[in-house]
């Protein structure tokens, strides 16, 4: 793992982020359509284990994202203040020394299973995406429904910044949820009344 002092189940984790929006109107003037649109993302700066080598196995981090995905959740359920979820995404943010695979083994089922069971579950997987770069890179966190895909009105976005980071030998680990699909949403698909629940698509 990193040379870094651990201080977190192997890992060195520098930084954690927290951002928040609650959106009441859509951009050409109508107020929400029932409750706001609340959209939460929890990160982590990590000091990468595996920054400028290779390496074939993946099996250390994976077992570390289980507890990180322990606590993504808690930080989650303590921000939602008893707040349904009905959408989530993650992503990765690896800095110039790491390859794009370095950040996706953080985001793998280990990672995702405990925010799924503490947002009560989940049918649908959990869109993700990634990127390499600096401090300061957008990233586009992609947010859809946790139960079915097919659900278009939830098909959105959380883009977000780090601003000191990830430093070159780190990776950023985000996770964001949506309390409901984009406000005035119509543009067809099924309702969320609608969802059958059983294959994560439908």
């Amino acid at each position: 793992m990193s040379s870094r002092p651990a201080n977190f189940h192997g890992l060195h984790i520098r930084k954690w982020y927290e951002f928040q929006e609650e959106t009441l109107a859509i951009e050409t003037g109508p107020l929400a359509d029932g409750e706001p649109v609340v959209k939460l993302v929890v990160a982590a700066a990590i000091a990468n284990p595996n920054a400028g080598r290779f390496v074939a196995s993946f099996d250390e981090v994976i077992a570390a994202s289980e507890h990180l995905g322990i606590e993504f959740a808690r930080r989650l359920t303590t921000r939602l203040a008893g707040r349904a979820v009905q959408s989530y995404g993650k992503a990765a943010l690896v800095g110039a020394n790491g390859e794009y695979e370095h950040g996706n083994a953080f985001l793998t089922t280990a990672f995702a299973e405990p925010i799924r069971e503490a947002v009560g579950g989940g049918k649908a997987w959990v869109p993700s995406t990634g990127k390499r770069g600096g401090p300061g890179t957008e990233i586009d966190i992609p947010l859809a429904h946790k139960d079915a895909l097919y659900v278009r009105s939830h098909y959105d976005t959380f883009s977000v910044t780090f601003t000191d980071s990830p430093g070159p030998d780190e990776v950023v680990i985000a996770m964001a949820v949506a309390t409901r699909g984009r406000l005035h949403a119509r543009l067809g698909g099924i309702s969320v009344d609608e969802i059958v629940g059983e294959d994560g698509l439908r």
